[in-house]
Parts: structure tokens; C-alpha cells; sequence
């Protein structure tokens, strides 16, 4: 049912709290279940489940997606000799050393045969007009960044800081002390090529190579403790502190007895039972972040006073949270997001579709949700098939879910099918206040493709704030119609 992969993810945040392992499936979005700017066809999607049980486990997957889910550890014996960042590393050093030969092999041919030109510029050396030394000059980058780091896999600056600081500094006085500006145009072109070459190698070095292989590094020997240690949480502390509350239909009471005891029927068969479980995972993982506020690490705001916040995840790598103040009671927002996803493609044009494949339990559902295309039809639409589960507390009503794999939705030629972390909306009830509520939403995604990641993560607060803009509308609507 779940695939497991080798993988390492990224930890910047907790490192010191990510010592156990983090079950993970992958998490689909939540969307409607009408017609809409899709160009979905409501035949293809049929009926969706009574409004009080569905529940639209993340918008977020409407959304630019993120980071997959997850994987085991690459055991020592799998682990690469030299990591893929290391390697483009190489391989633009090797660059840098051809690039200058091949401009100096063209420099010796422009005035008389070459042969004349390289005794000029080798056999009789002069400082001040011979090119010959900044040739010289790559070979020795190329030898000390090589050895460096790709014979001895250093993982220090050191070594490339020489190298810079020896090159801009003989350039600087090559250009001040010789005459090569008056000689053709290489006297221009080759030393302000190695300078700036040389300077590229520096700051990939320094801000991708060191710092992807630390972050793995860290997740490596996150994911092996973990894997060595109880398959718990990384987080100490309990999933909930307080009582458990099922949808309205449901019983008050444990997780189990709302399975075997509820008013609606329960998981029955393995497969059901599967997606309980992963519900229930997606749950915890959700709620275990809402635990950990103190380790969110601030990224955007906006004029209203919406923040996004991201949190590195063992095995999922970064998720974006958004957390907003709404001027609303609690019930209103839980209506409108998480027990009616059909209707939110009214007001939400990211989302084009929802399907509830199954409904499995009170608290758990599958849907198919497909979500319109995005930045000017660079990002086509994406579909998820998503696991759901959603609860109410004392204090908030919880909506999450994962993906998963169903057999009525395999992946289709049509869309590219995305996946998700575990994410969702979480709605806060204000104790001093019942008119006002937080709301916030956890986002974990990954959008597949070819898409460029960095890319998708630069835009993802901006479809959050947009999110909240929409919702804030809708709400405005609502208020206005039941006056």
C-alpha cells in the first residue's frame, strides 16, 4: 500500500528534538466536488458525502506543493561517495579550467601562427603582456579545488578561499602593472573571466554544496537514531492532552471506541482499517507541530496581519504554516472549510474538483480533489488522492489528512498527480472572545514535475495569503446573507 524509499530530507529547526522516526504516506489536498474552472466534468466525479462528515484535509494541496514524504535512511553501505551538489561542484571547476584554455588557445590565434605565439608568451615570459600565467592560474584552482573536495571531500572553506583570494588578487595587479588592455580584446576578457568564474565557485561552494550536505547530513543522523530508537514521535509529549471529540455524529471517547463503538459504521476491512491508520498519523503529525510554535521559523506577513511561518519535518522536509485572526465565530469557518470542501470551489478558484471516493468511518474519508493550474499556466493542474480525517476538541476543530493510493483514482494521463505530508486546517476558538477565532493552515506538498523548488517555495506564501483572502470574502458573504 505505501511505497518506501531511501531518502533524506532536510533539518534546520529542532535538530536536537528529532532523535525518533516519523511514520509518514503521502497527503493529498481537499477540494470541491462540483464543476469548475478546471475544466472538470461533474459526471467524472459523482456524489460527495454529507457535508457534517466530509472534511477538506488541506487546501494546501491547491496550492504550490512541497517537499514528499516519508522515507527511511540510506543505510552506510547505500550512502553516496560524494553527493550530487559536490559533483556539479566538480564539474564547474572543471568548466573553469576548459573555458580559460579555450580563450587562450583563441588569443594565441589571432595575430601570426600560435606556435610563434606560445614561445612569445612560454618560452619567453613577460608579466605584462603574456596571457600565459592566467592560464596558469586555472590549472592552479582546478588542481587545489579538486583535491580538495572531490580526492579528499573536504568540507571546509578554507581551501577555496585561498584559491579566490590568490586569483583576485593577481588579476588585480596583473590589470594595474601590465599592458594586456592595449593587446586585443582577450587583455579584457580573461581576466575578468577568471575573476568572476572564480567568485561563482565561491559562492556555490559556500551557500549550496556545504550547506545541502550539512542539512542532509543532520537528517542522515536524524533518521538513524530514530530508526535505532522506538518508532515513536519526535516529540516526547503525548499527542493530546485533553478529551477527544468526534464530528458531531459521533461519540465522545478514545480513538478506538469511536471506531467500535460509533454511531456510523467503522473500518471493517484491511484496506479501511489502512486509511483509519493513516488518518490518524496525518492527526498526530498535525497536532504535533501546533505543539511545537516555539521552533516555527518566521518567513512572511502581510498588511493584515496574516503570518507564514515553516517548520523543517524529519522524512517531509519544510512546511508552511500559515496562521491568521479571523473576525468570525469558530463554527463558521469549520462550516465553510472543513464540512462543506463542495462548496468552497464557489469562492476558491485554485480548486477546480472534489470527489469523496469513500467514505470510511465518522472521522475518515478519501477524496479526489484536482486543482486548477497556476501562475499563468506555467504550473498545470495537479489531482490528489488524499486520506482525511477530521475531529473536534474542546478548544479547536481539526482537519487533517495525507496522502494515499486508491484503486477507483490510479494516476492519470490528464493531470500530473501531486503529494502531500501530512497537513490541513486547524480552526481555534477564542476562550475571551466566541466572535473571533486563529485559523491556521498546515501545508507539506509537493507539486511533481519539473517544477524548480526554490521556486514553488518563493511563491507559496503569496498563494497562502491569497487563500486567506478568499476566505476572508466568504465569510464577509455568509455573514451578509444570514442577516
Amino acid at each position: 500500500m505505501r511505497e518506501q524509499h531511501y531518502k533524506t530530507s532536510a533539518l534546520t529547526g529542532y535538530n536536537e528534538k528529532c532523535s525518533s522516526l516519523w511514520f509518514s504516506v503521502r497527503v493529498s489536498a481537499g477540494r470541491r466536488c462540483t464543476v469548475m474552472p478546471g475544466g472538470v466534468e461533474y459526471g467524472e466525479l459523482g456524489e460527495s458525502l454529507p457535508a457534517i462528515s466530509s472534511l477538506n484535509a488541506s487546501y494546501s494541496q491547491t496550492s504550490l506543493s512541497m517537499p514528499s514524504p516519508h522515507y527511511l535512511p540510506l543505510p552506510p553501505s547505500g550512502r553516496r561517495a560524494i553527493s550530487d551538489v559536490r559533483r556539479t561542484f566538480c564539474l564547474f571547476v572543471t568548466f573553469d579550467l576548459l573555458f580559460i584554455s579555450l580563450l587562450w588557445i583563441i588569443e594565441l590565434n589571432i595575430n601570426k601562427s600560435i606556435w610563434l605565439n606560445l614561445e612569445k608568451e612560454v618560452v619567453r615570459y613577460d608579466f605584462s603582456s603574456s596571457f600565459f600565467d592566467i592560464f596558469l592560474l586555472a590549472v592552479f584552482r582546478f588542481l587545489c579545488l579538486q583535491i580538495a573536495y572531490a580526492a579528499f571531500r573536504l568540507r571546509h572553506w578554507w581551501v577555496i578561499a585561498i584559491t579566490t583570494l590568490v586569483t583576485s588578487a593577481f588579476l588585480i595587479v596583473k590589470v594595474i602593472k601590465s599592458d594586456l588592455l592595449s593587446e586585443n580584446v582577450f587583455g579584457y576578457v580573461l581576466p575578468i573571466t577568471s575573476f568572476v568564474v572564480a567568485w561563482l565557485e565561491t559562492w556555490f561552494l559556500d551557500f549550496k554544496v556545504l550547506t545541502q550536505e550539512a542539512e542532509d547530513e543532520r537528517a542522515y543522523l536524524a533518521a538513524v537514531s530514530a530508526a535505532c530508537g522506538s518508532a515513536r514521535m519526535i516529540y516526547p509529549r503525548a499527542v493530546s492532552d485533553g478529551q477527544f471529540y468526534s464530528p458531531p455524529e459521533s461519540l465522545a471517547g478514545s480513538e478506538e471506541d469511536l471506531d467500535e463503538e460509533g454511531l456510523g459504521r467503522r473500518a471493517v476491512t484491511a484496506q479501511e482499517k489502512e486509511f483509519v491508520r493513516q488518518g490518524r498519523e496525518a492527526m498526530a503529525v498535525v497536532e504535533q507541530i501546533l505543539s511545537q510554535e516555539e521552533n516555527w521559523k518566521f518567513e512572511k506577513n502581510n498588511d493584515i496581519g496574516d503570518f507564514v511561518y515553516t517548520l523543517e519535518i524529519p522524512f517531509h522536509g519544510k512546511t508552511f504554516i500559515l496562521k491568521a485572526l479571523l473576525q468570525c465565530a469558530a463554527e463558521l469557518v469549520y462550516q465553510e472549510v472543513i464540512l462543506q470542501p463542495e462548496k468552497m470551489v464557489q469562492w476558491n478558484r485554485t480548486v477546480s474538483a472534489c470527489q469523496i471516493l469513500q467514505r470510511v468511518d465518522d472521522n475518515t474519508l478519501v477524496s479526489y480533489d484536482v486543482s486548477a493550474g497556476a501562475a499563468g499556466g506555467v504550473v498545470s493542474p495537479r489531482d490528489f488522492v488524499n486520506v482525511r480525517r477530521v475531529e473536534r476538541k474542546k478548544d479547536r476543530y481539526i482537519s487533517a489528512g495525507m496522502s494515499t493510493n486508491h484503486s477507483a483514482k490510479p494516476p492519470h494521463c490528464r493531470y500530473v498527480r501531486g503529494e502531500n505530508g501530512p497537513g490541513g486546517f486547524v480552526v481555534l476558538k477564542s476562550s475571551s472572545n466566541p466572535s473571533v477565532c486563529t485559523f491556521i493552515w498546515v501545508l507539506n506538498t509537493d507539486l511533481k514535475g519539473r517544477l524548480p523548488r526554490y521556486l514553488i517555495h518563493q511563491s507559496l506564501a503569496a498563494t497562502m495569503f491569497e487563500f486567506m483572502a478568499h476566505l476572508r470574502q466568504r465569510i464577509l458573504e455568509v455573514r451578509a446573507s444570514l442577516r
